[in-house]
């Protein structure tokens, strides 16, 4: 054991809530203060838990909340039709290439490392970090269990090893990018029929303890569990819920939402929809298993940072006390940026020893042989989409679409754009103009207490009262506007709520972290973006010079599914304007891949109602819907109710169809 790491624990200090990084993004910085106020009456709630029958209660509730905002897991217990596919032998230990199927069909592979003498030997599973080569990330942890007397299982998640969710072969890679893109992917299909796509990640590691429990080699009373980054996620969950695991030692994840809401918020496994408003933070997958030895792992410079993680263990290690257990939980800090330095793996190696061997054993890092990545696949090709049968993730998500969805009525769509906060009051905002450039004013106005948005207003020189546009701002309205205001109506150019600042440009995916946010504090940003845009009309209808029973709105893309929720719960918008927005979200859940879907997503909404319940729901106001397209922005021909474009026609005919 490293002294001088392990001295590093005991003496840094939490950071306190006024040394909180700076969040200067407005939205980010509205939405942070949301969360702050929800952790802080988990808090209140936490400090009152002052004996065990408490902490047992707490317990039985927060197994039931985090059950809930996980869409409960699967109900599967079939088969693993689990085989080895080839060994791999040195002098230390040995190799099995295994292959197994968590769900029928949905295929797992994994290395095994055992040691070459005959025996029941303890277990530990590996779930890997989000590196594209999966399972053999964490070979050396593994390899060196193996040596130390341990059987080691690391396993490829889904859309990372041989498990890529998007790969095309005519490019050799995924098209989704890489394993976390693959995640999100799914990650959004989830939420829109209520899940969390972590369910499935859960999933797998039991049925990867399920397989280690089938081996005559494994004590099934002496299995833990290990991992970083998106291992660490994983081994987070194996502690809160598997109950056959004896020890766990997640690293680089652990961390209070206190620093993480604003700060590196994770992806959508590692992040839980209506988490923080559900009264949860990450303490609570620590507490829910308590007695059981947790060791909690960071590293200096992670992003993950070991404030945030000191956060959790202090309150973990008070929560221990009550059960007179305090030396079950740990926390340590090793050098370097994210990952599992050398210092960190011992520790691993120590704590495994420590809960699992009864204390013997060598804790010291061996040098042993590391098989290439190569030489650990475990199927011919490197892709478990080639096993016979194999099916894909996305796959088992729209068979759980069809399993629960169940038609709703327009009164209860209507029911719950309120309950989405859709519904603008109809109070008019006050305005702030702040500048006046070319003939149009740049405004702003509070759409909700706290939080400020923009547009810019074009007003027609003509008396007397007009009809107005709202044009939900992208690249080509303010051109648009332009020539709407030269027809004598009053524009106004809607800038809805967003965080610039959050976009990382990764592909496909749009500006995915805001809305991942959202949905942890219990909002939903394209309900909240409908919202502003009738906060828009609020603006419009207040004005002297606006004819309000003539007011219309336009918007392109997916931005025209927020006009769309808009006119559905306001009937002030008289007549609505389409263009190549997806036609259904309930199309989506029918490919691994789709493009900006996070901006579209409602929790739970695709199994009552799709767009086209929201076009019922705006009743018998025109919804001119012009080349509607898939989440891929391909065309699509859908015949009546739609409206498309003659090659090279210019949008001066649908400008004047809409204005008509």
């Amino acid at each position: 054991m490293n002294l001088r790491a392990a001295t590093l624990v005991l003496l840094l200090p939490a950071a306190p809530l006024a040394a909180q990084p700076s969040v200067p993004d407005p939205l980010l910085h509205w939405m942070d203060s949301i969360a702050q106020r929800q952790l802080d009456e988990r808090e209140k709630i936490i400090a009152g838990i002052h004996a065990v029958a408490q902490a047992e209660a707490r317990k039985q509730w927060v197994r039931a909340r985090l059950l809930e905002v996980l869409g409960g897991l699967p109900d599967y217990n079939g088969p693993l039709n689990a085989r080895i596919t080839g060994r791999l032998e040195n002098d230390s230990y040995t190799v099995e290439k295994v292959i197994f199927e968590s769900l029928p069909g949905y295929y797992v592979t994994a290395d095994l490392y055992r040691p070459n003498r005959p025996g029941r030997y303890p277990a530990v599973l590996l779930p890997p970090g989000h590196t594209q080569a999966g399972k053999t990330e964490p070979k050396q942890i593994a390899a060196n269990l193996a040596a130390k007397g341990f059987v080691a299982l690391a396993y490829d998640p889904v859309g990372q090893g041989e498990r890529e969710q998007t790969y095309d072969r005519k490019l050799g890679r995924p098209l989704g990018g890489w394993s976390v893109n693959e995640h999100m992917q799914n990650g959004e299909q989830c939420i829109l029929i209520g899940e969390s796509v972590a369910r499935y990640f859960i999933w797998d590691s039991k049925r990867a303890v399920d397989y280690l429990l089938t081996r005559p080699d494994v004590d099934g009373e002496r299995i833990g569990c290990a991992g970083c980054s998106g291992g660490g996620t994983q081994t987070t969950y194996v502690g809160a819920f598997d109950p056959r695991v004896k020890a766990v030692a997640p690293a680089c994840y652990i961390n209070s939402y206190r620093l993480l809401f604003a700060g590196p918020d994770p992806d959508s496994e590692m992040s839980l929809p209506h988490f923080l408003a559900a009264g949860l933070d990450m303490a609570d997958f620590v507490e829910l298993s308590a007695p059981l030895p947790w060791l909690i792992l960071s590293t200096e410079h992670d992003y993950f940072s070991p404030a945030g993680a000191k956060m959790v263990y202090d309150e973990a290690r008070r929560w221990y006390q009550l059960y007179g257990a305090e030396d079950r939980v740990r926390f340590f800090v090793g050098p370097g940026p994210h990952g599992t330095p050398r210092e960190t793996r011992e520790q691993i190696y120590a704590w495994m020893i420590r809960w699992l061997k009864h204390g013997e054993g060598d804790a010291h890092e061996q040098d042993v042989k590391i098989y290439s990545d190569k030489e650990l696949l475990v199927t011919p090709t490197g892709r478990v989409e080639d096993e016979p049968g194999s099916r894909k993730l996305y796959q088992f998500i729209l068979d759980d679409f069809h399993r629960k969805k169940r038609q709703g009525t327009i009164p209860e769509l209507q029911a719950e754009l309120r309950r989405l906060q859709v519904p603008s009051g109809q109070a008019a905002p006050a305005v702030r103009i702040v500048a006046e450039p070319g003939g149009r004013q740049r405004l702003t106005f509070e759409t909700e207490p706290g939080l400020e948005i923009g547009g810019a207003l074009y007003v027609p020189h003509a008396p007397g009262r007009k009809a107005a546009v709202l044009l939900v701002a992208d690249d080509g309205a303010g051109k648009l506007a332009e020539e709407i205001t030269a027809a004598g109506r009053v524009v106004l150019v809607l800038e809805p709520r967003d965080a610039p600042s959050e976009y990382d440009n990764r592909p496909f995916l749009g500006n995915w972290l805001p809305n991942a946010r959202a949905d942890v504090i219990g909002r939903n940003l394209p309900a909240m973006r409908a919202h502003d845009i009738l906060r828009g009309v609020d603006l419009l209808a207040a004005r002297a010079d606006v004819d309000r029973s003539s007011i219309r709105a336009a918007a392109r893309g997916v931005k025209g599914i927020w006009l769309l929720l808009a006119a559905a719960a306001d009937g002030r918008i008289g007549k609505i304007w389409l263009d190549r927005t997806p036609y259904s979200l309930r199309a989506a859940l029918e490919s691994p891949m789709n493009t900006d879907l996070y901006d579209a997503v409602i929790p739970g909404f695709a199994l009552h109602w799709d767009l086209s319940d929201l076009v019922r729901a705006v009743g018998e106001r025109p919804v001119l819907w012009t080349d509607p397209v898939d989440w891929m922005g391909s065309s699509m021909a859908l015949g009546p109710g739609y409206r498309y474009r003659q090659s090279g026609e210019p949008d001066a005919k649908l400008v004047e169809e809409f204005l008509r």
